[in-house]
């Protein structure tokens, strides 16, 4: 080999080095996302050194030695020694002994919870499997097994990171070799490849990243980028659960070893739903032989809350394609809140008995029975409800409009009356039974109370906005915290005109005594005009309540929207909230 050809092979090296450290440079200046693993990585380290030791060797162009460093070999035996880490972690997990007799110690208990989104198939095609016989699905889900250590989902967690941050190195390189300006970095952190890392590894996740997908899924179109939204909408549609081996890891656990003989004449291992905190079961008991639901949470995922959240804000963070106004950090505090509570089965079951108290005497409503001996911290039993989903079946329009007449009947009397509100607006949480003519309530881990003084305030805003009375409708949003008073006027303007637009169904200026009809409403269309201006120029973070109430307010407008319903708002909002203010 001549010492030409080996000086023209290291004078391309160097000048495809040169682009790529010049892309590295421009993306790290503007990345923070990349900005933390730089130079913090062990693998980076060694190959640094390598590169360092090679660059001190004399070049002898007649007969230069060069020292290979293989980075690929280096990434597989990093791999290797985190997977066997992790298998050692879940070696130790999986062979603790539990206690046959052990009692729940509620005072040490994490405060954490869980939601429910039912898989698009008709739930009635998963026959119960009886024990003894071979496991056979009639529709099918996604099955993987849930990354439970915190070493395997910081793991997932880098990679995906890493993943994303080599995509963004590449288009930056092309950018750079074609002379061409580099583009903004949260176009290339949402390319189209990206989009699908993305969506992936948040479906196989679980827990925080399907919740907070789940969050701003409820969000106006108008308010997330097209990006955002076509990863929220692969991760919504996405359900995976959790293989054989490791559910029977995980129920006997809780429930111990044998409890499907013991507790269960049958139980169908293929879930009926899979969410982002857990997954759902039909079986039967053994003794009565009722029919009931297991849900099973996914390991791991209640301890992981903080960090999974931390690593999401950062990413989003990094993309910057979210408004300053909505307050990212704010909304990701409020998810980590709400996301510790859904991963309490045992708070849960105190808030189904709650409500039940609440509900005993409704005429429409119903919740669960729940079967405490059959219940712990990570597993929850219930009656099986018989109902259908409000959204899986085209009903009469006469049943629509009784339905999304009850449904904004008990989103105002949770905030009125109880000041305690199931605060996941999910539609697959409402069962209607055509038998007894009730709607079924379920998933309670979201459950929150109010403090007395602030919705009392609320209220009084509320009724300002349907007596649209501009002025007291700026008082009690300054009280509760929404404006400061610095705002410009056009700011102010905005706020309060989206106030009072909210307040139309229920206005007696607008209705007149008359129904409200949600087919022909143009008050999503007004508010939504008003967002972006809202999103620019908002100044302060939306009181820490609103964040779940306005997302169970907003997701009662979009059911009697969807349903095309005639609502009787203005009586509703009369005998449960009056218009006097307090």
């Amino acid at each position: 080999m001549s010492s030409k050809f080996l000086y023209q092979t290291y004078t391309l090296a160097n000048g495809s080095s040169k682009v790529v450290k010049e892309s590295a440079r421009v993306v790290v200046a503007n990345c923070s996302l990349l900005s933390n693993f730089l130079g913090n990585d062990k693998l980076y380290a060694d190959a640094r050194a390598m590169s360092q030791k090679a660059k001190k060797q004399p070049l002898d162009e007649d007969n230069q030695q060069f020292e290979e460093y293989d980075m690929f070999q280096a990434a597989r035996e990093k791999s290797k020694s985190v997977k066997q880490a992790e298998k050692k972690q879940n070696d130790i997990l999986t062979n603790s002994k539990r206690p046959k007799n052990r009692k729940s110690d509620i005072s040490n208990k994490r405060e954490f919870g869980t939601t429910r989104v039912l898989n698009d198939e008709d739930s009635s095609k998963a026959k119960p499997k009886v024990i003894g016989e071979a496991e056979k699905a009639d529709f099918e889900m996604s099955q993987s097994s849930v990354p439970s250590s915190r070493i395997s989902r910081l793991f997932h967690y880098g990679t995906l990171a890493a993943g994303v941050g080599l995509d963004i190195l590449r288009q930056s390189a092309e950018s750079y070799a074609k002379g061409q300006d580099p583009k903004p970095v949260g176009s290339m952190i949402m390319s189209p490849r990206n989009i699908e890392r993305i969506a992936r590894k948040f479906s196989r996740m679980r827990g925080a990243a399907l919740k907070i997908g789940q969050m701003l899924s409820f969000q106006d179109a108008s308010v997330l980028p097209p990006e955002i939204q076509q990863i929220l909408l692969r991760v919504q549609n996405s359900a995976h659960y959790m293989p054989s081996g490791q559910l029977e890891k995980v129920i006997s656990f809780e429930l111990g070893e044998g409890w499907r003989s013991r507790y269960f004449a049958s139980f169908n291992d293929v879930p009926i739903a899979a969410a982002s905190i857990g997954q759902v079961h039909q079986a039967i008991t053994k003794d009565t032989h009722e029919r009931v639901v297991v849900k099973v949470q996914y390991p791991g995922v209640a301890d992981s809350i903080d960090s999974d959240l931390d690593n999401i804000l950062t990413l989003l963070t990094a993309s910057r394609l979210l408004p300053p106004g909505l307050f990212l950090d704010k909304s990701v505090a409020n998810a980590r809140v709400e996301l510790k509570w859904e991963c309490d089965y045992l708070r849960e079951a105190q808030n189904i008995a709650r409500f039940g108290d609440l509900l005993k005497d409704d005429p429409v409503f119903v919740v669960p029975k729940v079967y405490h001996e059959l219940s712990d911290e990570h597993v929850l039993t219930m009656e099986e409800m018989r109902g259908t989903e409000i959204m899986k079946k085209e009903w009469p329009q006469k049943t629509k409009n009784w339905i999304s007449s009850n449904i904004m009947r008990l989103t105002l009397t949770e905030i009125a009356k109880f000041r305690f509100m199931q605060t996941d607006p999910n539609w697959a949480n409402f069962l209607y039974n055509e038998e007894t003519n009730k709607i079924e309530l379920l998933d309670f881990g979201a459950c929150r109370d109010f403090n007395k003084d602030f919705i009392t305030t609320y209220l009084n805003c509320l009724r300002a906005s349907v007596k649209k009375d501009y002025d007291r409708v700026q008082k009690y949003s300054k009280d509760m915290g929404f404006l400061t008073g610095l705002e410009t006027d056009s700011m102010t303007q905005a706020h309060v005109e989206s106030i009072i637009a909210l307040g139309e169904p229920f206005s007696p200026l607008d209705n007149k005594g008359s129904e409200y009809d949600f087919t022909n409403q143009t008050v999503t269309d007004r508010v939504r005009g008003n967002i972006k201006l809202m999103l620019n120029e908002r100044l302060t973070p939306p009181p820490e309540e609103t964040y779940s109430l306005h997302r169970k307010l907003s997701g009662a407008y979009l059911l009697c929207a969807r349903m095309k319903a005639v609502v009787p708002c203005e009586k509703i909002f009369e005998e449960i909230v009056g218009v006097e203010y307090e």
